[in-house]
């Protein structure tokens, strides 16, 4: 089953979130700060990473730059999921190695 690590630092989003993907099949984990998303997304190398940018410890941007550049993790996809909208945010957020950018708030 492939499992999906979602970084969230609010809590209904992430659960909303994991609620939906449950619901299709996925198994979903959550870490509610980057510090203990980066030791997940390293410990359990996930199918996909849902990362939000404005994290309390490690910020989404440092989260992914830091996965990508790591051997072992470098092939997990990665969408941003962002109040951020901007043009600079979503180009930074995908030189960095981004897979997507999504901005909140979605449906």
């Amino acid at each position: 089953m492939q499992e999906i690590l979602i970084i969230e630092d609010e809590r209904d989003i992430a659960e909303a979130i994991e609620y939906n993907l449950t619901k299709e099949g996925y198994k979903v984990s959550i870490a509610y700060d980057g510090v203990s998303g980066l030791k997940k997304a390293k410990l359990k190398t996930p199918s996909l990473i849902l990362l939000d940018l404005m994290l309390p410890g490690v910020s989404g941007m440092e989260i992914c730059k830091s996965l990508k550049a790591d051997q072992n993790t470098s092939c997990i996809p990665i969408i941003m999921l962002t109040a951020k909208g901007s043009e600079v945010d979503k180009v930074l957020g995908l030189e960095l190695g981004a897979d997507d950018y999504i901005t909140k708030p979605f449906s």
